[in-house]
């Protein structure tokens, strides 16, 4: 489960145990992946129904989210194939971390998604950006799917990476100037991490 991030990136995951962190995978695609995935990664399942998915849509990074106006419209099916999208993606990002060639099938899945129209974003009076009204779940997976496509050919495609923490998978693309991120999340795993190279650190100086 996820809340839209207010003053900094990204979103607040909250863990099935209670415990939650900030998380910024960098990119609207990568995103989605928190809400569930396949194999033990369906521990994590939160889109469930229609409400989920436009709740996750709110959350995101969005321009401005769909809340206000946007009417988005979410069926039960485009539910399924937002899981259907969601795990392929999973797949594709870590194989393209690990330098594997895409599955024909998850690749399918992605192209499927973006060939429909994407959402349709508008300039308004006051020089913001909204969306026009009546979206559709199958318009939401087009704009992520596409997200996608621009991610994996674009200019930050070798920076999409794995947490460095063991038995974490979130996936990222490090978007910093130096390009040296390693974890999801400092507050989270780079945090554990400082925790337990001091407590090395403390040991080894009573040996």
């Amino acid at each position: 489960m996820s809340e839209k991030a207010t003053d900094t990136p990204g979103l607040v995951l909250r863990h099935p145990d209670g415990s939650s962190f900030r998380f910024d995978p960098g990119a609207l695609c990568l995103e989605l992946l928190p809400t569930g995935g396949p194999g033990p990664l369906a521990y994590f399942e939160v889109l469930n129904e229609p409400a989920d998915l436009v709740r996750w849509a709110e959350e995101s990074r969005l321009p401005d989210g769909l809340a206000a106006g946007a009417g988005l419209v979410v069926s039960a099916a485009e539910v399924a194939e937002a899981r259907a999208l969601r795990d392929a993606l999973w797949r594709l990002a870590e194989g393209h971390v690990r330098g594997a060639p895409p599955g024909p099938d998850d690749l399918a899945t992605l192209n499927d998604a973006a060939a429909h129209p994407p959402l349709t974003a508008r300039l308004t009076a006051d020089g913001g950006r909204a969306w026009a009204a009546g979206g559709t779940g199958t318009g939401l997976l087009s704009t992520v799917a596409r997200d996608a496509v621009d991610l994996f050919t674009g200019a930050h495609a070798h920076r999409i990476r794995a947490c460095g923490a063991h038995g974490c998978r979130l996936l990222f693309v490090d978007t910093s100037r130096p390009g040296k991120r390693r974890w999801c999340s400092m507050e989270r795993c780079g945090n554990r991490a400082k925790v337990r190279a001091h407590r090395a650190r403390l040991t080894a100086g009573d040996e």
